[in-house]
């Protein structure tokens, strides 16, 4: 399952859960669009079961989009027990299992 979250809610996530991953984006953003699916299967598979998946609209929520220093669309960011461990812009599902994996070892 993948939540959307705003700035109001964002620190509050990265507390709650020690592992979570978000993806950046905006409405705008046709790859986004495009990898919405593969995101959403990716919070549904098994492996990573202990990972919370948020989903932030860069263009509203400018301290979200700040805590990972995001510079394109889609991003995505990693964050462990509240703290950035990986970050990266990319549309490639290999590179975002890839930080999946490294954040669930």
């Amino acid at each position: 399952m993948v939540t959307a979250v705003t700035d109001s809610e964002f620190d509050k996530q990265l507390l709650d859960k020690p592992l979570v991953v978000v993806k950046y984006y905006a409405d705008w953003c046709g790859t986004c669009k495009l990898f919405a699916p593969k995101y959403k299967r990716l919070s549904n598979d098994e492996r990573y079961s202990s990972i919370l998946f948020l989903e932030v609209n860069a263009e509203e929520n400018e301290a979200a989009r700040k805590a990972a220093g995001v510079d394109n669309l889609p991003f995505f960011a990693t964050f462990q027990n509240g703290k950035l461990m990986e970050a990266s812009a990319t549309s490639k599902e290999e590179n975002v299992t890839s930080m999946l994996d490294n954040l669930s070892k």
